[in-house]
């Protein structure tokens, strides 16, 4: 029996104070979520139970406690108020998936302060960029990470402390350089936590969206609330398990359900700084057992391209849960994982703003491959009209997601930004910028992006669509679709394709798969231009690129590509 039970039964009468409860928290009370997640836990009887098993590139593994985690956010804790770090100073995390990352996320909280979280290869004007607009005064790096620091500094007359983790001590230190070395640091046992309340701001990440500046995500201490329980019912993570997400914290994905969701439900979490390839992971997923499985569509596609063969290598019967995150599941994916692992991934659908997941497939539910699933108890999710931001009152328009405003972990504000936050709000909903529609079973289907969604002749085109159909071709590897600009009928679908070992471009190829796609889906869905190509443009946490292609053939800006995996 699933964490979650009867999806029906939990969305009747639905309230947060379930997770409240749970969480032994009152309304008024102090909620910190950084001693939610060590020293609770410590409480509850758990402080010898293993919390972060960390295994490096090369090897090397580390293993925490939850008492160890506890101690060692206390430490950070304590080095940052002894440094001067106030509470809601903005403190940046710029680090590899290490150690530090996942305990200085903690003890950041646990003094007040507000943890900014950046993918460690960022270059140093996208860094730059970020820095700025919080007005950060610590970050936290490697040595390696902090000559993209040094050649901004300049700039950043508020940047006060700039903490070494690996600091090398046969070296001087630069200007506002700290060296600082968690094993070496003498323990702190008793820690005064900050006493933040749910309003307190906790979190500050960056999401670049499609135009403009990144926009600095705004989330409080509240959001515990949510990330607790949608882990407990979507992840369905047990006191048993052993999980992993593959996320990096840098995004956040991987510190609402790589930091707060596991650590708040006292699960013993794995992490690999390691990276891709197949082997790899499920030679990690045989040596630590590990049963609940957090990945990305990206990932989960490499993973088929890498052929059934390699699985036979491995015992992954551990595996008990799978589920996705990060950008649309193809039902192909969702075949496949049943047939390879005896189950299939979930799908879940939510974004940095969100704060947890909104729209999910569950555990034990009636799965529809290629489907988004349905909301989350006690969230009103529904479908509107893009120019009347009403709901539609029939089955299957394709149409705006939206959702009703009030759900725990919801952003506050973008930082500095109050104009675009409040945009995103319109007749009494949160639009998060994506098109789905909805079936006569109340299970969602995702269209595209607002702005991805392609009009040929006045049809609507999902690229998401054409993309899975695509993917089923047996010569194609991987898939990517955008608007290409046409005289007649504004715009029609272009296609870039990477092909499986043993296929070369050619053109009655290219035909046959336009062809495949065209009596898979329609006429109109069929790509009107093919273009093979080696490598689709990525960034480095998987996603492709999409509005790199689509600019490219519009004749328009780029934009910043700090995030590319081949920059």
């Amino acid at each position: 029996m699933s964490n979650i039970g009867s999806y029906e039964e939990r969305i009747k009468n639905f309230d947060w104070n379930i997770a409240e409860k749970e969480l032994d928290y009152k309304p008024g009370n102090i909620l910190n979520i950084g001693w939610y997640c060590s020293d609770r836990i410590c409480q509850m009887g758990k402080a010898d139970k293993p919390g972060l098993i960390w295994e490096g590139s090369t090897g090397i593994t580390k293993k925490y406690t939850y008492n160890d985690i506890r101690l060692t956010t206390n430490t950070i804790g304590q080095f940052l108020r002894d440094l001067g770090v106030r509470p809601e100073d903005r403190v940046c995390l710029f680090m590899d998936k290490i150690p530090e990352l996942y305990l200085g996320f903690l003890g950041v909280l646990k003094i007040g302060a507000i943890v900014q979280p950046l993918f460690s290869a960022f270059g140093d004007e996208s860094l730059f960029i970020r820095l700025d607009n919080a007005e950060t005064t610590a970050i936290i790096t490697q040595r390696k990470h902090a000559p993209k620091i040094r050649k901004i500094l300049d700039k950043m007359p508020y940047l006060k402390h700039i903490i070494i983790v690996d600091a090398d001590p046969s070296k001087p230190l630069g200007e506002r350089e700290v060296a600082f070395d968690l094993e070496a640091a003498p323990k702190v046992d008793q820690f005064e936590i900050h006493p933040t309340t749910s309003e307190s701001p906790s979190v500050l990440h960056y999401t670049s969206g499609t135009t403009g500046q990144p926009k600095g995500v705004k989330h409080v201490h509240y959001s515990l609330i949510s990330q607790y329980l949608t882990s407990k019912w979507v992840l369905d993570l047990r006191d048993s398990d052993v999980y992993w997400c593959t996320a990096d914290p840098g995004w956040v994905t991987g510190t609402s359900y790589g930091i707060i969701g596991s650590f708040s439900n006292g699960v013993t979490q794995c992490v690999l700084d390691a990276g891709f390839s197949a082997e790899n992971w499920y030679r990690f997923i045989e040596k630590y057992k590990i049963t609940m499985w957090y990945s990305a569509p990206t990932a989960i596609r490499s993973l088929m391209k890498a052929g059934d063969e390699i699985i036979k290598k491995f015992d992954l019967s551990s595996l008990r849960h799978l589920a996705s995150v990060g950008e649309p599941l193809n039902s192909e994916a969702v075949i496949w994982s049943e047939r390879v692992f005896g189950k299939p991934f979930l799908d879940t659908y939510w974004q940095t703003e969100t704060g947890s997941i909104m729209i999910s497939n569950y555990p034990g539910m009636k799965i529809k491959p290629g489907s988004m699933g349905k909301p989350f108890p006690g969230i009103t999710a529904t479908v509107i009209h893009p120019e009347t931001y009403e709901p539609f009152n029939e089955t299957g328009k394709i149409g705006l997601i939206a959702l009703k405003p009030g759900w725990p972990s919801m952003m506050r504000m973008y930082w500095r930004n109050e104009e675009t936050y409040k945009k995103k709000f319109q007749n009494g909903w949160y639009l998060p910028g994506d098109r789905s529609s909805i079936d006569n079973e109340g299970y969602f289907w995702f269209v595209g992006r607002d702005d991805d969604v392609i009009n040929t002749g006045g049809h609507l085109v999902s690229p998401f669509e054409v993309e899975s159909a695509l993917l089923e071709h047996p010569a194609v590897a991987e898939s990517a679709v955008v608007a290409k600009p046409d005289f007649v009928n504004m715009e029609v679908v272009k296609a870039f394709v990477t092909l499986k070992p043993g296929f070369v471009a050619s053109k009655d190829l290219d035909l046959d798969i336009m062809n495949f796609v065209r009596k898979k889906l329609s006429p109109l869905a069929m790509p009107q231009e093919i273009e093979f190509i080696d490598t689709l443009p990525k960034t480095r946490s998987g996603k492709i690129m999409r509005r790199i292609l689509h600019a490219k053939e519009w004749g328009e800006e780029i934009g910043d590509t700090s995030t590319l995996e081949n920059d």
